[in-house]
């Protein structure tokens, strides 16, 4: 679902993409909604090689390549397009594979990507928290950590880019109960995505009672009427440019002719 909204971003630009990259492609999440008319060729970079042995079917002539995200693999200013779906927040260092990115982008060529935000699964984290707090009197760690929206703006323009844009999405899934949350989410993530909890200082398990206590809360807080329990999916999605000379710039500072405090007289105006 995610993939096909960054290929519904990708659209939204009126021009045609010679060589596209997809960053952490997995299976092709972005590629199986793309066209031909729209990227011409395109190279897959994932870190797990199994993934890209088991893609997804695709119009778009397309190479894979098993590589590391933070240190791309590829000459400067290469790709008229980068994508990148949900396996940016697994990176070790954040603000290095934006560099990256921005580095193999050809100037006025386009990164759009998405990125879990910090309110996924706040459903399951809470109860788990309460659930140790009150059997165990303290908790740790059992889902990985996310970045904030505040923070991808200012790593975006450290990294270089211009003329961003970032916003939020929901994606709220249902489940019948924090057992098959937990199920699924090892499932689908750990192996089709190679994903797990990164966090150093986890516990390497929860007791039977400390699960049982969660499910109770996890059903008492957000369940929902008919019995099944919300799995939310807070996404970021985000915008930037590399910069070129005939990109449109901002007027000059103090250059306006109108004011905002006439604002509220714009009928009589017209």
């Amino acid at each position: 679902q995610v993939g096909g909204r960054i290929a519904d971003r990708v659209f939204d630009i009126t021009r045609t993409f010679p060589l596209a990259l997809d960053v952490g492609s997995g299976r092709g999440y972005i590629a199986q909604h793309l066209t031909k008319e729209t990227v011409e060729k395109l190279i897959q970079v994932d870190i797990a090689e199994n993934a890209l042995k088991n893609p997804i079917e695709s119009e778009i002539p397309t190479v894979r390549v098993v590589a590391d995200e933070e240190f791309l693999p590829f000459k400067e200013d290469t790709f008229d397009l980068v994508v990148s779906s949900l396996s940016l927040h697994w990176v070790n260092d954040l603000p290095k594979a934006f560099k990256e990115i921005h580095q193999v982008l050809k100037p006025d060529g386009v990164f759009i990507g998405a990125m879990f935000g910090g309110d996924t699964l706040y459903e399951l984290r809470c109860s788990l928290q309460l659930a140790e707090l009150e059997r165990e009197g303290g908790f740790s760690p059992h889902v990985s950590p996310f970045t904030a929206v505040a923070d991808l703006g200012h790593l975006l323009s450290r990294a270089g880019f211009n003329t961003l844009t970032v916003d939020t999405d929901e994606i709220q899934v249902n489940y019948p109960g924090l057992f098959e949350v937990m199920e699924d989410l090892q499932g689908k993530y750990i192996l089709c995505m190679g994903e797990s909890n990164c966090s150093w200082n986890r516990k390497p398990l929860l007791h039977r009672e400390t699960m049982l206590a969660a499910a109770a809360i996890y059903q008492e807080m957000y369940g929902n009427s008919d019995g099944s329990v919300p799995a939310t999916f807070q996404i970021y999605y985000m915008i930037g440019w590399k910069y070129h000379e005939s990109q449109a710039k901002p007027a000059q500072r103090g250059s306006a002719t109108v004011s905002f405090g006439d604002l509220s007289k714009i009928e009589g105006l017209l």
